[in-house]
């Protein structure tokens, strides 16, 4: 048997014992498991600001009691008599004051009167005024607070075009402003060319494409003024009689509305954006709905909301037009109004209609989740005028 040399025995022995001691150290030094990577916790985004106006808007509704929720959904004549205290009684939504409220008044006695109103409110009141221009002026009306009335938009137009009458709006809106109004309810948004018309003299006076141009020129100007906007009187007046007086039935075709009367309207939401509202005439429209006035009708709300898209709010015509009168024998006209769809009603007889809604939500006959829904509505409107704040309270 062949034998390998001692020393050469050694040496291999030696490379041997060298090779496994490293594999050996690396293995051991080897970590049995990776340690997992940690990954970096992801910074929730900052809240939007518009997620934060409605936030505020959020708190300050789930704060109120039905009682105030009911009253801010009233937008009402301001009474001869008591109205600081019914600011707080009924927690209304806002006063609409008439020639009677500004006659004979001083810019500063109009002013301080209005500020009495807003003192009297836990949430900041509408202050709205009908200025159109023309043959509706309760403010220009009175030369102590305008040397001259404001002119209609066919005189303005026809003294200086769409110019005359942006300049005409904006000096609106620093004299309402300034004597503390917030909402102007105007333009007219009625398409009309006829002069025999009784809509007529109040509206632009052409076709629908004219009265697009007019009513966004104007709806925008109010906009970047913060001036809340109304558009009337949905779906379109036409050539309908005076619904102050009695009952008017529209019997055009759909197709009319849709080609012509709505087309105002949808550029005047666009233009005005969250600062504008619609007012809904009191006019029975066959097409939309046989039965009812279009303020008392679910069907003619669901076109606004549905067909053309509208979030904002919705509002009646005056309730106490002799159009609507009949509708609701029981005096229940303002429980109708908000089953139909609108968020505001314009009335004289609150002291009345307020408890009635209050008895027809805690009887089932009207849900609370539909004042709520109103409610939201309105308070976004003030947040959008400036009225509310934007962010919610620390």
């Amino acid at each position: 048997m062949n034998r390998l040399p001692l020393g050469l025995f050694a040496a291999l022995l030696l490379l041997c014992l060298s090779a496994c001691g490293t594999k050996a150290q690396v293995e051991s030094s080897a970590p049995e498991d990776p340690a997992p990577v940690q990954e970096a916790e992801e910074t929730p985004p900052a809240p939007t600001a518009e997620e934060l106006a409605a936030q505020a808007v959020e708190d300050l509704l789930a704060s109120m009691t039905l009682e105030e929720k009911v009253g801010q959904l009233f937008f009402v004549r301001c009474p001869a008599d008591g109205a600081v205290e019914d600011v707080s009684a009924y927690h209304l939504g806002g006063y609409i004051l008439f020639g009677r409220d500004t006659k004979d008044k001083t810019a500063n006695e109009l002013i301080q009167t209005i500020q009495h109103y807003q003192d009297a409110a836990s949430i900041p009141l509408l202050i709205g005024v009908d200025e159109e221009g023309g043959t509706v002026v309760r403010v220009s009306s009175n030369p102590h607070l305008r040397s001259e009335k404001f002119a209609s938009p066919q005189r303005l137009y026809a003294l200086g075009g769409m110019d005359r009458i942006l300049a005409d709006t904006r000096e609106k809106d620093v004299l309402l402003q300034a004597l503390g109004f917030n909402v102007n309810l105007a333009p007219v948004a009625d398409v009309s060319t006829d002069p025999g018309d009784f809509i007529y003299a109040r509206a632009f006076g052409q076709d629908a494409a004219a009265t697009v141009d007019y009513v966004s020129a104007v709806t925008g100007r109010m906009r970047t003024d913060a001036m809340g906007s109304v558009l009337k009187h949905f779906p379109g007046y036409g050539s309908n009689a005076d619904t102050h007086t009695g009952i008017a039935v529209d019997d055009r075709p759909y197709e009319e509305f849709v080609n012509s009367d709505f087309l105002p309207f949808l550029s005047g939401m666009a233009a005005g954006g969250d600062t504008t509202a619609v007012l809904v005439s009191h006019n029975i429209v066959e097409c939309m709905d046989p039965d009812l006035p279009a303020s008392l009708s679910p069907a003619v709300h669901r076109i606004l909301r549905e067909d053309l898209g509208f979030d904002g709010v919705v509002m009646t015509d005056d309730l106490a037009m002799d159009a609507v009168g009949a509708y609701a024998g029981d005096g229940t006209v303002a429980v109708m109004s908000l089953q139909a769809g609108n968020d505001l009603v314009l009335t004289t007889d609150y002291r009345t209609q307020i408890p009635k809604v209050l008895e027809a939500v805690e009887n089932g006959t009207l849900e609370e989740a539909a004042i709520d829904t109103a409610c939201r509505r309105v308070l976004l409107w003030k947040q959008a005028l400036g009225l509310l704040p934007t962010e919610p309270e620390v």
